[in-house]
Formats: structure tokens, sequence, C-alpha cells
């Protein structure tokens, strides 16, 4: 009898145990996101003026290691000659602020220099190794349960995003690779961030809504974006920085990521934070942050569900107070006058009649001449093709926000590729232009015509 009692009980004790563990268990498995979280970092820059790219990314991956993701579904595309350019007052290390922490430390080094082409970042986003071309063969290996977060940070145009040193991302080429990550059902969802002038124009017209992705750019397809903790602006970052040391939508979402649980702040709790950082509510001129794709589906889950969530932030409280904390009278600086301002600095820092000074004037002279030059020669290609008055609004024209920037893709490649061939490589301010070059093929001019304006336009030396 007494060995029939003690036998019940263990077999009770066990039950309970069983029951419990399995409780435990089920608890974990709700707690925790299915699938495996990847993230896709890109820097489309190079060139210590560009500083502030490769200091955003940077950033970008102090939080996404802080929140979780391991260096294996983190994949990092920087040109990496900033640490350790010879300006960088801090040999070694890499700032997103005034006075900020290093955040070089621990980055990364997947694909740097010559490896940081648009082929490789397409390529990894499609988990295709066999196409890459060098770096270290990471790619998005991910499958249908999984969650992919993808941040770009560089200079923009209509229809494109800049590549170190002078390469090119096409919106078309792009949403061809999500397209076909869609069709292979190789994610759950996906969340894009994208800081760069123009970068609406990356989506717009061309993001479906039924691929389960969530993207949000620093400007609509006509506006630029903004660079901050500039010299001489926000307030002067220390002084032996010459350059911007981030940019304005990336340092709102990065700073507002640190600091939350992003448990419970959602994709469009930040959406706001962000939108009433950079926009004009906030600023005096500024851009529209703004969101494409499957919005109403996505934009309700945790930030935490794509970038992970700091452990140390778990008790904050996500409230109105604090949901835009950036100081007031923060002053910005157009992306595309960041290059400008910093060669402005590098004159007036170097000593009158010094080769410092001389050569700082060459380069600032250099700089205004191509842009001039770069007026000059789309005012004319226009005129020639069109007439003053059309010329004149086929460079200024925006398409209604429903449509795309152009019609046909290999047209608008083939009007910037010709012109770079007749007139040299477009800058980052002429490549706003790009605009003018799409609305001429939703025109209808032909190779012919364009080859002929160019011609007359930019003559051989």
């Amino acid at each position: 009898m007494h060995s029939s009692i003690l036998a019940a009980i263990l077999l009770l004790s066990l039950l309970s145990f069983t029951v419990e563990s399995r409780n435990l268990h089920h608890k974990d498995n709700e707690s925790s996101p299915s699938g495996t979280r990847w993230a896709v970092l890109i820097a489309g820059s190079n060139g210590y003026g560009n500083y502030r790219h490769q200091a955003d990314v940077c950033h970008a991956y102090q939080i996404l290691k802080s929140g979780g993701l391991k260096d294996e579904n983190i994949i990092v595309f920087m040109y990496d000659d900033i640490a350790f350019a010879e300006e960088n007052p801090r040999p070694g290390t890499i700032i997103n602020k005034p006075n900020g922490i290093d955040v070089y430390y621990g980055v990364p080094k997947d694909y740097t220099g010559e490896n940081v082409t648009a082929n490789n970042f397409l390529n990894v986003i499609l988990g295709n190794k066999t196409a890459l071309t060098g770096g270290t063969g990471k790619v998005v290996n991910s499958g249908p349960n999984d969650h992919i977060f993808i941040y770009y940070a560089d200079h923009g145009a209509p229809g494109m995003l800049g590549m170190p040193p002078s390469g090119v991302l096409y919106a078309k080429d792009l949403i061809d690779v999500l397209q076909k990550k869609y069709e292979a059902k190789a994610y759950k969802k996906m969340v894009i961030y994208v800081e760069a002038c123009e970068s609406g124009s990356m989506f717009e017209g061309l993001l479906p809504k039924t691929w389960n992705i969530y993207a949000m750019t620093a400007s609509n397809s006509s506006e630029d974006s903004w660079a901050m903790y500039c010299p001489q602006y926000y307030p002067s970052p220390p002084a032996e920085y010459d350059t911007c040391l981030g940019d304005l939508f990336s340092i709102s979402w990065l700073e507002d990521s640190e600091k939350h649980d992003l448990q419970k702040e959602t994709l469009e709790k930040q959406y706001g934070v962000v939108r009433r950082r950079t926009g004009f509510d906030y600023l005096d001129f500024s851009s529209h942050v703004m969101r494409y794709g499957n919005i109403k589906k996505i934009q309700n889950d945790p930030v935490s569900t794509y970038i992970g969530t700091n452990p140390l932030n778990d008790n904050f409280t996500f409230t109105a107070q604090t949901s835009s904390s950036l100081p007031p009278k923060i002053k910005i600086l157009n992306q595309r006058d960041a290059d400008l301002n910093y060669l402005w600095q590098k004159f007036n820092k170097a000593p009158n009649g010094s080769n410092e000074k001389i050569e700082a004037q060459k380069q600032l002279n250099k700089e205004t001449f191509k842009r001039r030059q770069e007026d000059f020669n789309i005012q004319q290609i226009s005129t020639i093709l069109f007439g003053f008055k059309s010329g004149q609004n086929m460079v200024q024209y925006i398409r209604p926000a429903s449509q795309p920037l152009v019609d046909d893709w290999d047209c608008f490649k083939m009007f910037v590729g010709l012109y770079e061939e007749h007139c040299g490589s477009l800058s980052t301010y002429g490549k706003k232009y790009a605009r003018a070059m799409a609305n001429m093929c939703n025109a209808g001019i032909n190779k012919e015509k364009m080859i002929m304006a160019l011609s007359q336009v930019c003559k051989p030396n």
C-alpha cells in the first residue's frame, strides 16, 4: 500500500513537471519572433566629405547588435575609407553625433572598397553567392518565416541611389530583385529604410502592396534629404571635424531606436517620431518622410520584429513627451550642399598663403564650375530638343505621385549613360537632372535625337 501511494505521488509530480515545462516552452515561443532576423546595411558613398553615411550605417549596426541580431545575420556594405582617413581627428573611430561614442568598433567588413557595388548588393539580397564579386560571401539566406531589414544611406536622385565611387543602383533593378525574393517565398515580411534625396522615387508607383514589404524613405520623389551635426550648424561638432556627422532622417530613427523598448514601439509609432523630427512641423524647411508597400499589414508590427531591442530599454514607456527629443533650433544642411560645405571648411581653416589653402581653393573652384556646367548642359539640351519654354518645363515637370518616374527604364538608363559618355560623369549635384532625362524618355525622344543634342552641347575638347 505504501509503495503504491509513493508511486502515485511520483507519477503526479512527473505529470505536473511535464505540463509546466510545456507551458514555459509555449510562453517562450510566444515571446520570440518566428524565423530569423536578417539585416543588410549599406553606405553608398566614399570620401571623408561623406563621413555621415558610413557613420549612420555603423550606428545602425550597433543598434542591431545590441538588439540581439547575430553577426552572421547582419551584412554590412561600406567603403571603409573614413575611420583611418588622414582627415579623421580620431583615427580608428567613427562617431555619429558631436562628442558621440565610437560606432565603428566591431562592425563587420563584409563588402568594402570596390566590392560595394549594386551587383553585390542585389545578389546579397537574393542569396545568390555565385554572382558575387569579392567580399566575405555572406548573403541573406532567408526562408519563408524570416524577417528582413534593409537600410541604405547615401546620395540619391530621381530613380536612382548612389554607389561608390561613381556607380548607381536603379529603382527598377531593386524592384525586380524584390519581386524575385517575393516569388521565391524567401521571407515573411521585409522592412526597408532609405536615406537619400528623392528616395521616394525608388518605390513610388513601383512597389506593390501584395509583397509584404514596408518601405520608409527620407523624402518623397522630388525632395532632397538633409545632413545634420555639421560644422557651423547644430551646434558645431568638435572644431576638428570639417564634415557632417549624420543625416537627419537616419539620426531620427537611430536615436529613437536606441532608447525605446522596441517590443512596445510599432513601426507606425516610429514613423510618427521620424516624420515629426524630419518634417516641416518641426523645422523651417525639410522633407516629407514617406511610406510605400504593404503599410496596413506591417505598420503595427513591433520594431523589434526586424531590428531586435536592447534589454536595457525594457522598462521604457513610449509617450508623446518622449517621442521627439531632438533639441530646438536644430540647423540642417541640404545633402547636395554637404560636400560644398566640407570644401568650404577646408578652405577656411587652411592658413593663408599655404599650399593647403591653394589646394582647397582649387577644389572649391572645380566643384562650383562643375555645378554651373551641369546646369548649363541640361538647359541647353532641353532647349535644343523642345525649345526654350517647353525645355524649361521638361526639366522641372514632376509626375503625379501614383506614377513611377519613367515608363521605359531602359531608355532612362541609356540617356544617363549617353550624357556621361558625352559630357562627363554626373556629380552628386548634377544627378538631380535625372528627372529631366526621364521626362525626355516619356516625351518620346529617341537615341538619335539625344545624341544629336549632346553632341552640340558637350563638344570634345
